[in-house]
């Protein structure tokens, strides 16, 4: 019916925090390469904005597809209230219920796999890095 209203409004807050953040943040490089110094380039660290905007990115995406499937089904009208759910008082509380369950159910398991997307990304960014080269000192 609904389920992908709470998604939504998750995308919604986390591409407003991708967007603020993106613009307080500044670049950090970080020197990356093989067990060969001679091979060490410098690559710019992933931003936390960017990966805020992977979970929007995900969040939307999944929203859409969902709306569309609601669509097709027609869950969804071109008129108001548009969810036809909502012009019964009785489906609403449905609705609503599955609002409270399907969709944050979905949005968190979303976010989880996010997480476990951003630890594995802080991981290989952990071990590519190299220590800075020592100044010459005489």
């Amino acid at each position: 019916m609904a389920c992908f209203v709470v998604p939504v409004a998750e995308a919604v807050v986390t591409t407003i925090a991708a967007r603020i953040m993106k613009s307080k943040e500044k670049e950090a490089s970080v020197r990356i390469g093989g067990a060969e110094l001679a091979h060490a380039e410098t690559q710019t660290k992933i931003p936390f904005s960017r990966k805020l905007k992977w979970l929007s990115s995900l969040l939307w995406g999944g929203s859409v597809l969902l709306a569309f499937e609601h669509l097709w089904h027609g869950e969804i009208v071109p008129w108001f209230p548009f969810l036809t759910a909502a012009a019964n008082p009785a489906d609403a509380s449905v609705m609503m219920h599955e609002m409270a369950t399907v969709g944050v159910s979905m949005a968190l398991l979303v976010t989880a796999v996010w997480g476990a997307m951003v630890l594995v990304t802080n991981a290989m960014e952990k071990k590519a890095r190299l220590p800075e080269p020592a100044s010459e000192q005489r």
